[in-house]
């Protein structure tokens, strides 16, 4: 999908446009071939450069070519499964070409929806660099508010867990230290990117911007942070809950054990006196009320034992 857009001075507005102008905003989402090679026509950026954040294994960088700046950067994004959220990274692609100003990605994401529904504040998409670095900050943030989804999820899995002997919870848990693993590793290079970014010639840098700059340091770092410890905290509770899950099932299998020892006692008593041979009590009509005394005998103090040693 294409879509352009321009935002007149005078207006603060975001506008659509019908077709690609000097000046635009041009945001491509899963385009066609048909579109990249508008685009391409329209602006002179190599289609090389339009497609490398088409790859979903690019890898976040910055590369110049022909005085047009490619920034890649990994940003969050969520999958609805059948039972649960999938969290999982893609690369977009941000592109300075001229007047041009280009953002590219395999899906519709909220990191540019929130520029397209005007719902960040001091957004101006004539000054692109200050769109940059909001870009990049509004990206940090998107990555903590999954962490902290992730952080709660993993809460209420944990407290099912205790209750469970199944193995549904236990890869709903390893879906989430996955999800950890990309989060950690998309972040640590998009901090790559954005040092290299600071001390880069190709793109303007101005001075009251600084404080944005800053705030996407600082949103990303925390975020790293973030990553880190719950991936940690992750990779020990599934251990410790792989061990919960196979200590429940020893204890029904205890339980089962035990309760197959107390029904085996009358079994064989009553075997013995089932023969086709002479039996003690034959032939009185109190053998049968005996043979019962002699299973409570038996049974009744092995069962107390059994509770005892907390068998059952």
């Amino acid at each position: 999908m294409l879509n352009v857009y321009a935002m007149p001075a005078q207006s603060r507005e975001l506008k659509t446009l019908d077709a690609i102008e000097a000046g635009a905003w041009i945001n491509l989402e899963n385009p066609s071939d048909k579109e990249l090679e508008e685009v391409a026509r329209a602006t002179g950026v190599g289609e090389d450069l339009l497609k490398a954040a088409l790859d979903e294994e690019e890898r976040a960088r910055i590369e110049t070519d022909e005085g047009n700046t490619l920034i890649i950067v990994d940003i969050p994004i969520i999958d609805d499964s059948a039972d649960w959220y999938v969290y999982s990274t893609l690369p977009m692609g941000i592109i300075t070409a001229g007047s041009y100003f280009i953002t590219v990605c395999l899906r519709d994401t909220s990191v540019l929806g929130d520029f397209i529904k005007g719902r960040v504040r001091n957004f101006d998409a004539n000054k692109r660099t200050r769109f940059i670095y909001q870009i990049l900050y509004r990206n940090a943030t998107k990555f903590l508010h999954c962490l902290k989804q992730i952080d709660k999820t993993s809460m209420r899995v944990q407290q099912t867990l205790h209750r469970s002997m199944k193995n549904k919870e236990l890869i709903q848990l390893l879906d989430l230290e996955k999800a950890l693993v990309y989060f950690s590793t998309s972040l640590n290079s998009n901090q790559v990117v954005i040092d290299r970014l600071q001390a880069m010639n190709t793109i303007k840098h101005y001075e009251e911007d600084n404080e944005i700059l800053e705030d996407v340091i600082i949103e990303n770092k925390q975020a790293i942070e973030m990553a880190t410890i719950y991936r940690d905290i992750m990779s020990g509770t599934m251990d410790a809950f792989a061990s919960v899950i196979s200590n429940n099932q020893n204890i029904v299998m205890k339980f089962l054990a035990a309760f197959t020892i107390i029904l085996t006692i009358p079994t064989i008593v009553a075997s013995l006196w089932g023969m086709n041979v002479g039996v003690p009590f034959e032939g009185h009509i109190w053998g049968f009320w005996v043979v019962l005394g002699i299973i409570a005998a038996i049974t009744v103090p092995v069962l107390i034992i059994m509770i005892k040693r907390k068998m059952f």
